[in-house]
């Protein structure tokens, strides 16, 4: 059972909310451990499973980029097209026929990609809670302030927990949308989508220059945002506003700068540029916006993998250290009632999931290390042995003697 009480803040925009909860019965608080046990439990095998496919996944991505790195050849400044399905590397700008263009707000940018970014005014609430105890009952103190931003997305006031004077509209006058060219090129070659997903450099369009002869009555250029009213300084409600960003530039002549230059790793089929698919596996469609050499990215992409392998590692560790804690979470609930116990016991939870989780992550990677690389594993086996294998026999000289 539970009620709750409102009281208003000191601020117009701030009320309180008291709630009051009846303290749970034993059987009741078992019942609700029982659920995080078995929540744990699920977690605990997905931590196995993460942390033994990690490092399939590390080998197998290393051997395909160990793979490529033997085949790839470096295209000079005149790009054959002779080459047929097979891995190459090249270094040159972006380039693409025509110019991106928003007709809305009259934006024209020689680049891949083209970002219209919306925002709204809206009211945005933020609670913050507390919990205490008074006159022996378990009370929570939720405290609702309700201010006004800009949000790119839309805030629904419906769930607001005081709805009246801080209401929302329902929908933005103005969508944001990515524009991106149909065709991208690097010389005569044109990139595949996997390579023109990975121009995201975007820059923030400056509109400092723009001409106001150009705008709409309704528009007004304002800190590189158009805002659909016209005193930006004092928004309102609803009021919208869009800012503009490109990525990949592309234009010979483009006043915001050279075209971008990008150093890509992909398969040459004919005028296109594919991805590439190893023995190993893996598929090999790589593209940095920076001037690199094959072997400069063919490292970068190891570095990239070594610490992925590192981060699913360390989030598998900390997923078993949570399964196990809520998995013994229930010897917690069942002496909870004794206040020395009850500290002893959480201590002793915290350093046995502690204990546990690092070896069992240590032996799961074992495991999969025998499992993925049985030579090397035997290798690391028969190397740990040695000095147990020349302790005894110094032993058996020292008895012979």
């Amino acid at each position: 059972m539970s009620s709750s009480q409102t009281f208003s803040g000191s601020e117009p925009n701030q009320h309180k909310r008291v709630s009051v909860k009846s303290n749970p019965g034993f059987l009741e608080r078992l019942s609700e451990t029982a659920g995080g046990t078995v929540f744990g439990i699920g977690l605990f095998f997905l931590s196995f499973y993460i942390l033994f496919t990690n490092e399939g996944r590390a080998l197998q991505t290393a051997s395909s980029l160990d793979e490529g790195l033997s085949q790839v050849e470096s295209l000079g400044p005149h790009i054959s097209l002779e080459l047929q399905d097979r891995l190459v590397h090249l270094s040159t700008q972006l380039h693409t026929a025509q110019p991106l263009y928003d007709p809305n707000y009259r934006v024209v940018v020689h680049a891949v990609k083209l970002q219209r970014q919306v925002e709204m005014y809206q009211w945005v609430e933020n609670r913050e809670s507390r919990d205490y105890k008074e006159d022996g009952e378990a009370k929570t103190e939720t405290t609702y302030n309700y201010n006004t931003e800009w949000k790119s997305e839309l805030v629904s006031s419906r769930h607001f927990d005081k709805e009246i004077g801080h209401q929302n509209p329902s929908a933005m006058a103005v969508e944001s949308v990515t524009v991106v060219a149909p065709e991208v090129r690097v010389g005569p070659l044109v990139l595949s989508k996997g390579l023109v997903e990975q121009i995201h450099n975007f820059q923030t369009l400056s509109l400092r220059d723009f001409s106001a002869f150009s705008l709409d009555n309704f528009l007004t250029v304002y800190d590189d945002y158009f805002y659909h009213n016209q005193n930006p300084s004092r928004p309102e409600v609803g009021d919208v506003r869009v800012r503009f960003s490109y990525a990949g530039l592309s234009g010979e002549t483009s006043p915001l700068g050279p075209a971008q230059t990008v150093s890509i790793v992909a398969m040459q089929r004919g005028e296109r540029l594919l991805p590439f698919k190893t023995k190993s596996g893996d598929t090999l469609e790589i593209l940095y916006l920076e001037d690199l050499s094959a072997e400069e990215i063919f490292a970068k992409e190891h570095q990239h993998n070594s610490l992925m392998t590192w981060g699913l590692r360390a989030a598998g560790w900390a997923l078993m250290f949570l399964s196990i804690q809520l998995t013994m979470r229930i010897i917690y609930t069942l002496v909870d009632w004794v206040p020395v116990l009850r500290e002893l016991v959480s201590v002793g939870l915290k350093i046995f999931a502690l204990c546990v989780s690092c070896s069992l992550s240590l032996l799961t990677i074992g495991v999969a290390w025998f499992f993925y690389r049985p030579l090397v594993a035997v290798a690391l086996g028969a190397l740990a042995l040695v000095p147990v294998f020349l302790s005894r026999s110094g032993l058996l000289t020292k008895k012979n003697n």
